[in-house]
């Protein structure tokens, strides 16, 4: 892959809006948030296609998702961060289906934003007192361990099809809407208590239902085939 019109229409725009968040709000940290951005924005460059573009978005939604998540008088800035990260989530499907051709590289993709974007959420919430730890834990497992499987397989030099999963969309759609609805209820200072237990009986249910399922997956892709 190389420099292409969409990864640098793109990664311009998104570290421009990045940077003037940065500049508006005053988060703590602010260099190393813009830096961020800035990294991002490379990296980007050199991603074709714009439903590509679409998904990295919520690479870079992590650092305001990481920010309010630390602050619990933010979460309902927070809940409108994830809100507009599964707009992205639409958005670059719709994309691809009509605009772009679907690529294996977008499959690969869009499961890893998805673990930068949650795991932010997921630690910033634990670190803040508004999630438990243990669950926190949970959902960057979700997705770090099936990177970390991935890798393993590529340097075997095995072939994978890197695509979506209905385990997977399922998990994540629920992660997003459980910790949404978290952040949404404690910022409304309302009684967020069965929601919470929701996602303890949730989202370690699905991730262990996505585990099951990549699992098989990459047993199919190093079984050797029958004569």
């Amino acid at each position: 892959m190389g420099l292409n019109r969409a990864g640098i229409v793109c990664s311009a725009a998104y570290m421009l809006l990045g940077l003037a968040w940065v500049a508006a709000t005053n988060p703590a940290h602010p260099f190393l948030l813009a830096g961020w951005f800035v990294a991002l924005a490379a990296i980007g460059s050199f991603i074709p296609g714009f439903a590509n573009q679409a998904s990295f978005a919520r690479a870079y939604l992590a650092a305001p998702a990481l920010t309010y998540a630390l602050v619990p008088g933010r979460l309902g800035l927070l809940a409108v961060v994830l809100a507009v990260a599964g707009l992205t989530d639409v958005v670059d499907g719709t994309i691809a289906r009509h605009f772009d051709r679907p690529s294996t590289f977008g499959g690969g993709l869009d499961p890893v934003v998805d673990g930068v974007l949650l795991g932010a959420v997921a630690i910033g919430l634990a670190l803040g007192g508004t999630f438990p730890i243990w669950l926190a834990g949970v959902i960057v497992a979700r997705y770090l361990l099936p990177a970390a499987v991935g890798l393993v397989l590529i340097s075997m030099h095995r072939r994978l099809e890197l695509r979506h999963t209905v385990s997977g969309q399922i998990s994540t759609a629920l992660i997003i809407i459980l910790v949404g609805g978290i952040c949404l209820f404690r910022f409304l200072s309302q009684d967020a208590g069965n929601v919470v237990v929701g996602a303890e009986i949730v989202i370690p249910i699905t991730t262990a239902a996505t585990f099951v399922h990549l699992g098989w997956v990459a047993w199919r892709s190093i079984a050797p085939s029958p004569a």
